[in-house]
């Protein structure tokens, strides 16, 4: 990529706390990555359910001493896309948070245009907008949110190639990238879609000046470099997996291994 050298800490160090179904999961590296780059004060989650990227976002804070805070904003309903659920996906995200993230997050059991009065004007670091994901919706999340995020914010879009039911979060995004000039794509999984709002002190972090850099040598190998860690990371968890099994079966009834006297 260029000649600048980056080795990504989620590669380093990263081992998801939480692991729960989500399209969500393909890009986790991503999400460490990004938070630890931009050090964030305030981060704002918009759809959370059952807080995969929520807490991957809480991981990075507390794994690289981060002085934030993270709010997740969510009715925990469900909508037309996820269907109607009952208060345990709720429940449950609000065990976690409790039990590892305690002081940092906070769950906003409420519709987004409730919370919106709970936050200034320039004031959000990092804007995560997964909520209901048709064009309607998530246009209008963005332009309603979108004056909280400070000058150099950033702004994350779920589900960006997912051309599914009614979704157009795809193609209210291809619409900003049309217009807006710091803006970057990860087509892989069901896509996530990167945009920093103008302003602000030009950024440091070796990912932004790679996500932003406009050379396209560079855009195709950072999106190869997350494909292949949404890869490295599985395969990782896959083997984890394995050897507990495998150690599982290797235990007789009392805990003594197999064939010992």
């Amino acid at each position: 990529m260029s000649d600048l050298l980056y080795f990504p800490p989620s590669l380093q160090r990263f081992e998801p706390k939480r692991m729960v179904f989500s399209t969500w999961v393909d890009h986790l590296p991503f999400a460490y990555d990004l938070v630890e780059a931009i050090r964030p004060k305030t981060v704002v989650e918009l759809g959370v359910y059952n807080g995969l990227s929520f807490f991957t976002f809480c991981q990075a804070m507390v794994e690289n001493d981060i002085d934030g805070v993270a709010y997740a904003v969510d009715c925990w309903e469900g909508d037309e896309h996820t269907d109607a659920y009952d208060d345990s996906i709720f429940k449950d995200v609000q065990s976690h948070a409790r039990e590892h993230y305690r002081g940092i997050s906070y769950l906003m059991k409420m519709y987004f245009h409730e919370a919106l009065q709970h936050f200034e004007d320039d004031s959000i670091d990092l804007l995560h907008i997964d909520g209901l994901h048709t064009y309607e919706a998530v246009k209008e999340d963005f332009e309603t949110w979108y004056p909280k995020v400070k000058p150099g914010g950033i702004v994350l879009f779920h589900d960006v190639m997912a051309r599914i039911k009614d979704f157009g979060a795809w193609r209210f995004f291809e619409e900003l990238e049309a217009s807006q000039q710091d803006i970057f794509k990860f087509n892989h999984g069901f896509g996530l879609g990167v945009l920093r709002k103008p302003g602000g002190a030009d950024p440091d972090a070796a990912l932004l000046k790679l996500l932003f850099s406009r050379e396209e040598e560079n855009v195709q190998k950072l999106r190869q470099l997350y494909v292949h860690a949404s890869h490295f990371l599985e395969a990782r968890r896959q083997a984890r997996r394995f050897k507990e099994l495998a150690g599982a079966k290797n235990k007789g009834g009392q805990g003594k291994q197999a064939g010992a006297q």
